[in-house]
């Protein structure tokens, strides 16, 4: 039989197939945005060595943004203490379902729209990895109903992005359970339950099949990060839940890339197997005199000195387990932080072109973070005059105040608190080391990002008591592109244009 008639009725069996399972689940069809089988035959990636390459077999070097914030909230990019089912709690107390419906449905609107999609291109990237949270796709008093609507804005950019040849990157943010101890992965603890719960493993491969049924003809997907900095404390059952999402995915979407993430926060890759095909194993590279208690660049941070020598050796080590064996790097996060103070935010910037240069010496893919948020990492951002700044600006001075951002404040106003309990600490108990920062990590995580941040959302959400249908509107309209300032120093830098 001819191998074009015989390649045809292979693709009508799978779509029919796709159609099938997707109507079992109550899901919307597969997707594919591309338009015609040879333009979606050149757009799709697959691994070939050390390098990913197009249907063209050209070599692809992914380069772009995480959208985060959007379909996975963070405190310190969307301006709330804590964690995201806290906020969107107190969210809904305060305006009601009707107000917090208008709100996310305007807000997502909004958040990512043709225009991000055309800036973005217009730097000359082509990746835009979006988080996302199970709790779109699954309500936690309903488990395991996969909710088609959870598709639709998640559709819009993948879409809004193909249009403009830009591959997305769908990565699981927060899995049920949690995967890490922090306020990234929606933990209100500090532990990481997805590892000891068979219940939630079950639930996110439920997932992970819905996910890829529904993208598994669509080529500008790049593929799917599977687990975002998975942090197992034993380091005995990631691995082999990977093995295990990888086999469910595969069964559906056999094509599509996979991005695995080291335990540890995409840091550690013992254990880890390099004979997995079609796969790209992903570190996170963010430098510590990046981060928002960096000292100078060069110079010493904590107590080691750090230049461009030093973050090479760091992204080598991370980046071992890929180099030794021959496989594709891809950065799935790094950049610094910025804080306001010119000298400071010049070193920041020499920072990232060192690494974006150490990355090009090694051929490697990249994504920073962050595409959005409200001023502290990302290209783009929100001037003090939106509605949503000037409703949160109370409260954002008191969560700097308290250090009770992780990622985006000192404890410069609660040393008084967190200096005698470190003390208390070291003197009864010298040998305590938790998983995985250690003594002081873990009290900072306690206190300040737990503890202060639940008294904070107690009367964070009265900001949100009250508000007519149009105030509301005008918050979610705040994320809207044309509002935002652009962070021109990082466009020359990210663009090249700069180096």
């Amino acid at each position: 039989m001819n191998s074009t008639i015989v390649s045809a009725m292979k693709s009508s069996h799978r779509t029919l197939c796709a159609l099938a399972g997707a109507l079992v689940l109550g899901l919307s069809s597969p997707v594919a945005f591309a338009q015609g089988a040879s333009a979606a035959s050149a757009a799709r990636l697959v691994v070939k060595g050390k390098s990913l390459q197009n249907g063209k077999g050209e070599t692809v070097r992914l380069r772009g943004f995480g959208l985060g914030g959007m379909l996975h909230l963070e405190n310190f990019i969307d301006g709330y203490p804590g964690n995201e089912e806290a906020f969107r709690d107190v969210l809904l107390k305060a305006m009601g379902r009707e107000k917090y419906d208008l709100f996310f449905e305007t807000f997502y609107e909004n958040y990512f729209t043709e225009a991000d999609a055309r800036y973005i291109a217009s730097l000359g990237l082509n990746l835009v990895r979006i988080p996302i949270h199970y709790r779109l796709f699954e309500d936690d008093m309903n488990p395991r109903v996969i909710r088609a609507s959870g598709f639709k804005h998640l559709d819009r950019v993948v879409k809004l992005c193909a249009a403009q040849g830009i591959y997305t990157i769908i990565d699981l943010h927060a899995l049920p359970g949690a995967q890490n101890q922090h306020w990234h992965s929606d933990n209100p603890t500090h532990r990481a339950l997805l590892w000891t719960h068979k219940d939630f493993q079950d639930r996110t491969v439920l997932l992970w099949e819905a996910i890829a049924r529904h993208y598994r003809d669509e080529p500008w997907v790049a593929g799917y990060d599977l687990i975002n900095e998975p942090a197992d404390p034993t380091g005995k059952a990631v691995v082999p839940f990977f093995a295990r999402l990888r086999d469910a995915v595969r069964k559906i979407d056999p094509d599509h890339v996979l991005f695995i993430e080291g335990n540890t926060y995409a840091r550690d890759f013992e254990g880890f197997d390099p004979s997995w095909s079609n796969v790209v194993y992903t570190n996170h590279d963010y430098a510590a005199p990046g981060s928002i208690s960096g000292g100078p660049y060069p110079g010493v941070t904590g107590e080691r000195h750090y230049d461009r020598e030093t973050v090479e050796a760091d992204f080598l080590k991370k980046s071992r387990f890929m180099l030794d064996n021959g496989l594709p790097v891809w950065v799935g996060e790094f950049g610094p932080v910025y804080t306001g103070d010119a000298q400071k935010d010049e070193m920041r910037y020499q920072l990232l072109k060192d690494q974006l240069a150490i990355y090009d010496k090694h051929g490697v893919s990249w994504c920073i973070w962050l595409y959005r948020d409200l001023g502290l990492q990302a290209i783009v951002y929100q001037p003090e005059d939106t509605a949503w700044m000037q409703r949160i600006k109370p409260m954002l001075e008191k969560k700097q105040r308290l250090g009770a951002d992780a990622w985006g404040s000192l404890e410069t106003g609660i040393r008084d608190v967190m200096e005698p309990l470190d003390q208390l600490l070291a003197r009864e108990f010298p040998s305590w080391d938790p998983y995985p920062n250690g003594a002081k990590r873990e009290a900072r995580l306690l206190v300040r990002h737990i503890l202060i941040s639940e008294a904070l959302l107690a009367e964070y959400g009265k900001a949100f008591e009250g508000l007519s249908e149009a105030q509301v509107v005008a918050l979610a309209e705040s994320f809207h592109f044309s509002r935002a300032k652009r962070r021109t120093r990082l466009e020359a830098i990210l663009s090249g244009k700069e180096r």
